[in-house]
C-alpha cells in the first residue's frame, strides 16, 4: 500500500518561507510527483510537479517563488515556498503517479499540511 506522509506546514506573515517534505514508501525515482493545494471553497489546484527525469512544472502563481524537489534515496519530495502571500494559504497536498499538474491523474495521495499566510 503506497503512503504519502506530509509535513512542513505552519503559519506565517506574508514574504516568509516554509518547506514542505512528503515521505513517502515507493521509491520516488520511478513516479512522477506533485503538490497540490487546495483553499476553502476552492477546487484543488496543481502547485508544482517533478517527473522521473527530475523536469519540473509549475503553476503561473509560484513561478519564481516556489521549488519541488526530490531525494530519490530518501523517498522524499520537498516544496520550498519563498515570498508566501496570503493567497498561498491552502491545504497542501502530495501525490504520486500522475501526469504534471493533472490531479485526476494521480492515483496516491496524502492527508495534507496546512499553510496559512497572514498580512
Amino acid at each position: 500500500q503506497v503512503q504519502l506522509v506530509e509535513s512542513g506546514g505552519g503559519s506565517v506573515q506574508a514574504g516568509g518561507s516554509l518547506r514542505l517534505s512528503c515521505a513517502a514508501s515507493i521509491y520516488g525515482g520511478r513516479y512522477n510527483m506533485a503538490w497540490f493545494r487546495q483553499a476553502p471553497e476552492k477546487e484543488r489546484e496543481g502547485v508544482a510537479a517533478i517527473n522521473v527525469y527530475a523536469r519540473t512544472t509549475y503553476t503561473d502563481s509560484v513561478k519564481g517563488r516556489f521549488t519541488i524537489s526530490k531525494d530519490n534515496a530518501m523517498n522524499t519530495l520537498y516544496l520550498q515556498m519563498n515570498s508566501l502571500k496570503p493567497e498561498d494559504t491552502a491545504m497542501y497536498y502530495c501525490a504520486a503517479a500522475g501526469v504534471e499538474l493533472a490531479a485526476r491523474t494521480y492515483p496516491y495521495w496524502g492527508q495534507g499540511t496546512q499553510v496559512t499566510v497572514s498580512s
